[in-house]
Order: structure tokens, then C-alpha cells, then sequence
């Protein structure tokens, strides 16, 4: 069986990895994950079941996997091909997870050890039989430390707050610009400090700035990377 190929893109909230990534798939013929929203969609259970992570993390183990046991996340293609919709529980949450109190816990939900653990459990078994691009913040670095191309993300603060802004007002939810930036801020810092699994580019990966590029540009910089190192995707 020839050997499956595995892109992993990482970076900073709002930089727009899933774009990428899913650029990246479609182009390819690619499976792509977002891992992101696996962490959001485990974000709004937390959410809807009225638990807070602070809470969850003093329960004695046991208690933590029986409570994560009723906790069942997949991806579905609907719509459009190529378009992966995240389900919780069997139920369609793509818009719910986008929404800014889901935005404002999923940090602090996504360092809780023994959700990281389920969730690279889950990753992992996603690439066991196909080509896969997945997004996230440790794809790089503890998900698939061997991934055949690691990118790294970054971008200026207050245009990845605009984007993030402009996102969420095309989908009618009403927020300041300001608070999306302090969101975002609050993220990196939880996402750069925390304990398990913290976001840091691996020694492996290329860096891509995208602070001035285009959604174009910036696919084709990583396309151009893809068709020199495996000969792939540069027609």
C-alpha cells in the first residue's frame, strides 16, 4: 500500500488555517479536518451541558471519561462536495460553534488533558487510511509529529481580529471589533501557555506569514511547496 500523505497546518487563532487547509484538500483531492472545530464542537458540550472546565479537570479521572463517553463528535459531507459539516451527538453544530461564547471557552476546554487525549485518538484514526490535510494548533507537534509537510501560521493581531470581525457579521452576530481582538489575544495566550500541548511551531515547519496575502496567494505558496517536495498538485 503506498504510503498516505499527511499535511499539517498550524497557527495562531484567526489566521485563517482552515481556509488553507481546506484549500489545500480540495485542490489535492485531499480529505481535510478541522481540528479546530472538533475542539469547538466539544467546546459547546461543555456549554450545553452546563460544565465549566475548571470543574471538569478537579473530577477524579473516572468521572472525566464517563462524562467524555457521551461526548461523540464526526465529520459529514453535505451541501457542497468537498464540504465537511461537524456533528455533535448526531446533530449538525457548525453555526453553533462559531458563536462568540463558544469562542470564549474553547481555550480553556481545549487544555484539559483528558479531552486532548480523546480528541488525537480521534485525529489520528482520520489519517489511518487516506490522504489528509488538518489544521489546528499541535497537528505539527503532538498529533502527527511526522507529518510529510508542517506549515506554520502567523499574522498581525489587528488583521486577524478584522477577519475574525468581518466572519462573524456576515453571520449576524453582533460584537465589537474590540472584543474580538481581546478574545483573540486571550486566546493566544492561553493557547501558547498552557501545559498540554501548547501551540509552537515545530522545528520542521515552514513558516507562512499571510498578514498581506491574498486567500490565492497564500495556496499558491503552499501548493508550490507541495509539487516540489512530492510532485503533486502542480498542474
Amino acid at each position: 500500500m503506498q504510503k498516505k500523505i499527511i499535511i499539517a497546518v498550524d497557527g495562531y487563532s484567526s489566521c485563517g488555517k482552515s481556509t488553507l487547509a481546506r484549500d489545500v484538500a480540495q485542490r489535492l483531492g485531499f480529505s481535510y479536518i478541522d481540528s479546530g472545530a472538533m475542539y469547538r464542537a466539544a467546546a459547546y458540550f461543555f456549554l450545553k451541558n452546563k460544565i465549566k472546565a475548571s470543574g471538569f479537570i478537579n473530577k477524579p479521572e473516572n468521572e472525566q471519561t464517563d462524562i467524555l463517553a457521551h461526548m461523540e463528535i464526526e465529520f459529514q459531507n453535505i451541501n457542497a462536495p468537498g464540504k465537511h459539516d461537524i456533528f455533535l451527538n448526531g446533530v449538525n453544530v457548525e453555526k453553533e460553534i462559531r458563536s462568540p461564547e463558544v469562542s470564549d471557552i474553547v481555550s480553556a476546554v481545549s487544555a484539559i488533558p483528558a479531552l486532548r487525549k480523546k480528541m488525537v485518538v480521534m485525529q489520528r484514526k482520520f489519517a489511518e487510511e487516506k490522504n489528509i490535510v488538518m489544521d489546528g494548533r499541535d497537528i505539527g507537534t503532538t498529533v502527527f509529529p511526522n507529518a510529510d509537510l508542517k506549515i506554520f501560521m502567523i499574522a498581525d493581531l489587528d488583521v486577524r481580529a478584522k477577519r475574525r470581525y468581518d466572519e462573524l457579521a456576515s453571520k449576524g452576530i453582533e460584537i465589537t471589533f474590540e472584543e474580538v481582538k481581546q478574545n483573540i489575544r486571550a486566546r493566544d495566550y492561553t493557547d501558547t501557555t498552557r501545559e498540554i500541548s501548547p501551540l509552537v511551531k515545530a522545528d520542521d515547519a515552514i513558516v507562512l506569514d499571510n498578514t498581506s496575502l491574498t486567500r490565492e496567494e497564500q495556496l499558491d505558496f503552499v501548493l508550490k511547496i507541495i509539487a516540489e517536495k512530492f510532485g503533486i498538485g502542480n498542474q
